[in-house]
């Protein structure tokens, strides 16, 4: 058996990718050379590594978690979704190609060996390698060919913890009927069970918690409890959008700045407006309806997966214009990737990369985007030229190129009247002094920015690793790779 522990979970959204963050923070912190893991993601929220290629943006926060720098090796499939039954597939950092919902088996399976690959080569660098899964492994029409959870960990020989969400209800059933519905080489290879997000007094749970024991002949790790507040980014948008996780709830001052976002159906990388959250006198708010759009001071049209798709959604719902009356009474846009490409005058997608071959834009900004067949990833930093010598840093992830202006680096075009602007470039509000700057030169909010996002990160990785190791027994853990500090 190898150095490794694999978490999976009942359902998306159970809270892995944070268990895991946690977890590698907490082994990090005690002296363990510990790397993150996912062999499959699906995910429209990547990150770029700055050896190259995109991975999805939890494991690159598990990485951070652990010490490391990401790389493509942490999560070798990536699978971002483009329509209903079709797929960008992303193997080692890299468009392979298009993967289509009538083939997802066929085509997944003979991944297998590249993910194994990789997973091994983590294993030799590193003390102990922390596996998360995708979605649930009760699933009996995935589990043939399944490269995620189960099928991973019995070609990997890697044990598995498996966790429900007390959060969502039903955490008993789930976890009952999941251990039911697997195999039995599959129930075997589970070791332990954990209740995360819990709220109360853990006591109260005792009778159930025998109920589960004696049902499943697995002990219970414990229960994790619901850790608030947290400035970690989910990538499961989705589950964090709907229950207001990933963002700091408090209440906020009559005076404080208002912003949007507009949470189109494929947009990613919402992340990037998770330090704006942070602020104590920032109001951040999720919409989805045009009426909503009504008192706000700034609008962010975030990044796309299918830019062209959802540009229609936003003239379907009216979005055009409520946003036209947010401009005549004085406010401000901003177009971050795919949002700015939106914004311009028109996409020109001659390969079919996303869409039509010709698509018009809202106009806002003197762009015009063309796709092409190769995506540019990197990692980018510097100082800017607007507003001028603040120092940034952030990453691009995109098909589509078009002309930038060179005086407003890292925003790429500015409309005349200044109150629409656009960037390629994400995670660009992550330092405190590029945000401050920005809010202030453009929108004239001088109030102290704050701190960086990655000091909030550690921060809360500390809360949640805290949390954990408080909460869990994790005695099965320390078997392995020693006591925790």
């Amino acid at each position: 058996m190898t150095s490794a522990l694999m978490i999976q979970g009942t359902a998306s959204g159970v809270g892995k990718s944070l268990m895991v963050a946690g977890l590698c923070r907490l082994l990090a912190r005690s002296g363990v050379s510990v790397a993150p893991f996912k062999p499959q993601n699906m995910s429209n929220a990547s990150a770029a590594c700055p050896s190259g290629g995109e991975i999805g943006r939890a494991q690159a926060l598990q990485a951070f978690a652990s010490g490391l720098a990401p790389t493509v090796d942490m999560n070798p499939v990536l699978i971002k979704p483009e329509a209903d039954k079709r797929a960008q597939l992303v193997v080692l950092g890299r468009v392979r190609g298009t993967l289509l919902a009538s083939r997802f088996r066929e085509d997944r399976e003979q991944l297998l060996s590249e993910v194994l690959a990789a997973f091994q080569r983590l294993d030799q660098q590193h003390d102990f390698v922390l596996v998360e899964g995708a979605g649930s492994p009760a699933e009996p029409n995935l589990r043939k060919g399944d490269i995620a959870n189960m099928g991973f960990a019995q070609a990997a020989d890697v044990p598995v913890w498996l966790m429900g969400d007390i959060d969502r209800g039903g955490v008993f059933a789930s976890l009952l009927g999941t251990m039911q519905a697997l195999g039995n080489g599959d129930r075997e290879r589970v070791e332990a069970l954990v209740v995360n997000r819990f709220r109360g007094e853990a006591a109260l749970l005792g009778d159930a918690c025998d109920w589960l024991v004696e049902r499943t002949q697995r002990p219970l790790l414990g229960c994790v409890p619901y850790v608030r507040d947290l400035s970690l980014p989910e990538e499961d948008s989705p589950y964090s959008f709907r229950e207001g996780r990933g963002s700091v709830q408090r209440q906020r001052s009559p005076d404080a700045l208002r912003v949007a976002g507009i949470h189109y159906p494929r947009a990613s990388n919402t992340a990037d407006l998770d330090p704006l959250a942070g602020e104590p006198d920032i109001d951040l708010r999720w919409l989805t309806e045009a009426g909503s759009l009504r008192g706000f001071d700034l609008v962010v049209l975030p990044g796309s997966k299918a830019v062209a798709a959802d540009l229609a959604w936003l003239r379907e719902h009216g979005w055009v214009p409520a946003l036209e009356r947010h401009l005549r009474y004085g406010g401000r846009v901003l177009g971050v990737c795919g949002g700015m490409q939106m914004l311009g005058e028109r996409i020109l997608d001659p390969l079919g990369v996303e869409g039509p071959a010709e698509t018009e834009g809202l106009g806002w900004l003197p762009v015009q985007v063309e796709m092409e067949a190769e995506k540019l990833v990197r990692t980018v930093a510097g100082h800017a030229r607007w507003p001028e010598g603040a120092g940034f840093s952030g990453y691009e992830i995109r098909h589509g190129g078009s002309g930038q202006d060179a005086a407003l680096y890292p925003f790429g075009a500015r409309s005349s009247d200044g109150q629409v602007l656009g960037t390629y470039v994400h995670g660009l509000f992550d330092l405190a002094e590029f945000r401050g700057a920005v809010l202030e030169a453009w929108l004239g909010w001088g109030l102290d920015p704050g701190e960086d996002q990655q000091k909030r990160w550690w921060r809360d990785l500390d809360r949640l690793a805290d949390a954990l190791r408080e909460s869990l027994d994790l005695s099965l853990l320390e078997e392995r790779i020693g006591a925790l500090a």
